[in-house]
């Protein structure tokens, strides 16, 4: 990423000749990435998932979806109820776009969590080197033997449980989201500090980087203005990434009982309470929450797989 602004002016002052005008670096990383059919598929099919959850909720109501009907339980798709209900009669659809909700809600948050630790430790260490760089990266060094797996499991079967449900905007969140949340987001941050760090490395000996500091730029200014929006390639990319993977986590650790907690609706819990059913032919317990995780963590992969070849300054073939 070091090269990549004089890479972006480059290719665009050379396709000037082809198409009469310079692209930017904007319209050029755009360009790449729609001429990726796979990300702009999964670009489409996560947009409409997150319409779904989203515009789902406005007619369908949390209590809905937490609604106990024992005379309707383990009821097969039909037309009352299309994807069936589980072992307490709650409508399997409704807590589809309730649970969608919270799954995504905490990919987001921990994310967020994630790349801001990961690009101030990571570039703070780049920048500074020295002791800091030192003192930074054996902290990282150190964060990366923590199982986070292991964490997640111990706090949410000791702590998660006895925090209160919280109400927000209207919506009930268990206290176990809190626990996940922070966890994922904390323990999931170590390997984009360590890419951030090494573009800051090649960054900062730069002529403009050089040229701002002699202008008497200071260095907080220097660090926030010239190197982390050069260094956003990448910490685009790793988020997109980032974001299947706390999805995945909520998923399996919710599966395992440790996660988020009724009355909470997540597509991991509802695996939960599917998998007594799984030899019954009891199928639309498991096969609808699984199609929805699969749909979501191919469509994020595809985004970054896009993202990563559209910040690639390398990757011409995609003009």
């Amino acid at each position: 990423m070091a090269t990549d602004i004089a890479s972006f002016e480059s290719q665009s002052i050379a396709r000037e000749g082809v198409t009469g005008k310079v692209l930017t670096p904007s319209q050029l990383i755009w360009r790449r990435f729609r001429r990726h059919r796979m990300a702009v598929l999964g670009m489409i099919s996560f947009s409409l998932l997150v319409l779904f959850v989203i515009i789902g909720s406005f007619y369908i109501s949390e209590e809905r979806a937490n609604a106990v009907d024992l005379q309707a339980r383990l009821t097969a798709p039909n037309n009352q109820y299309i994807m069936g209900t589980d072992t307490t009669g709650r409508d399997n659809f409704a807590r589809i776009i309730h649970g969608g909700q919270i799954s995504l809600i905490v990919g987001l948050t921990a994310v967020t969590i994630s790349v801001v630790l990961g690009t101030l430790i990571g570039g703070l260490a780049g920048f500074f080197g020295g002791w800091v760089d030192s003192i930074l990266m054996r902290f990282t060094e150190a964060m990366l033997s923590i199982p986070q797996l292991f964490l997640l499991i111990v706090l949410g079967k000791f702590i998660g449980r006895d925090i209160d449900t919280i109400t927000l905007m209207g919506k009930t969140f268990s206290g176990s989201v809190l626990i996940v949340i922070v966890v994922i987001g904390t323990t999931s941050w170590m390997g984009l500090s360590r890419i951030v760090r090494a573009n800051v490395l090649s960054l900062k000996e730069m002529d403009y980087v050089s040229v701002s500091k002699s202008l008497g730029s200071s260095q907080l200014r220097t660090f926030f203005k010239h190197l982390i929006p050069n260094t956003m390639g990448v910490i685009i990319v790793a988020s997109t990434l980032g974001l299947a993977g706390a999805i995945l986590s909520e998923a399996y650790v919710s599966f395992l009982g440790l996660g988020i907690q009724p009355p909470t609706a997540s597509w991991g819990n509802m695996l939960t309470s599917a998998q007594a059913f799984v030899q019954q032919g009891s199928w639309w317990m498991w096969v609808f929450p699984s199609l929805f995780i699969i749909l979501t963590i191919l469509s994020v992969n595809l985004i970054g797989d896009g993202l990563r070849d559209a910040f690639d300054p390398r990757s011409a073939r995609h003009l």
